[in-house]
């Protein structure tokens, strides 16, 4: 399958006349993103890498995500967006993940207009597409779509698979990301930053997004060495958990009684 796919986009790319051109790939070090990096790289394309990283970012998943661009041999760029996204986000309810992709679409609009890249490439599977966006309305072959606020096509070279079959292809290719052992705020294993389990109907603070890093850091040693899933809502202190049995839970209630003395 993995072979089919390189050949497929390949095949995009000359006749798009896209391959030689010069793509910047949003790149989290997640499962999605790592998959797209590597698909364009062995199909030829003129690919580099751009992580944002903010205070709060798991800094296991950035160092593997380095390693792996370093395999690869791509050019990654890094790019914190601390001080944006407490300007975006603090005094604003959540989900943050609204703020903090907002900062990173814009920041990743300007590298690319200041450093001569043509294309934003994001690593979204089928199981993304949203009815009603901007991107997945767009006239024929969706994996490439121009939104004029942005001016930059964006290309999506993942988004005709389903998740299932991003993780056959994963699997394939031999690509293993750097789990934190999250829950995910969906059904699917979704991770992302700590910053994601701030109440929804919460006033989003630095002091809360200390306290969403603090004590899921904490947690998530405890989901890797039991390997279940926990992640800690706040301030609610929610937790949420697959498979957890009650040595478990203990444990995680210990790291939040701490927080909470």
């Amino acid at each position: 399958m993995l072979n089919n796919v390189i050949r497929e986009l390949k095949r995009f790319g000359e006749e798009t006349k896209i391959i030689n051109k010069r793509i910047i790939l949003m790149f989290s070090g997640g499962k999605d993103s790592s998959l797209a990096l590597y698909l364009l790289k062995e199909a030829g394309y003129n690919v580099s890498a751009l992580t944002f990283f903010h205070k709060w970012s798991w800094p296991e998943v950035l160092r593997w995500g380095m390693k792996f661009t370093k395999k690869l041999g791509v050019t990654h760029y890094l790019i914190d967006i601390t001080e944006g996204l407490k300007r975006e986000a603090i005094g604003r309810k959540g989900p943050i993940c609204i703020h903090c992709k907002k900062v990173m679409l814009w920041n990743a609009k300007w590298f690319a207009v200041n450093n001569g890249f043509e294309l934003i490439a994001k690593g979204d599977n089928a199981n993304d597409k949203i009815i009603g966006t901007l991107l997945d309305q767009c006239p024929g072959d969706i994996r490439i779509c121009e939104i004029p606020k942005i001016g930059i096509p964006i290309f999506r070279p993942l988004i005709k698979y389903k998740a299932r079959e991003i993780e056959m292809l994963t699997n394939e290719a031999g690509i293993k990301p750097y789990r934190m052992y999250e829950h995910g705020r969906r059904k699917q294993w979704r991770e992302g930053c700590p910053l994601q389990y701030i109440d929804e109907d919460t006033r989003i603070t630095e002091e809360l997004m200390d306290l969403a890093f603090r004590v899921n850091y904490k947690v998530s040693k405890i989901a890797r060495e039991r390997k279940v899933r926990i992640s800690v809502r706040v301030p609610s202190f929610e937790i949420m958990c697959w498979n957890c049995d009650n040595e478990t839970l203990k444990e995680v209630k210990k790291v939040i009684n701490k927080e909470t003395l």
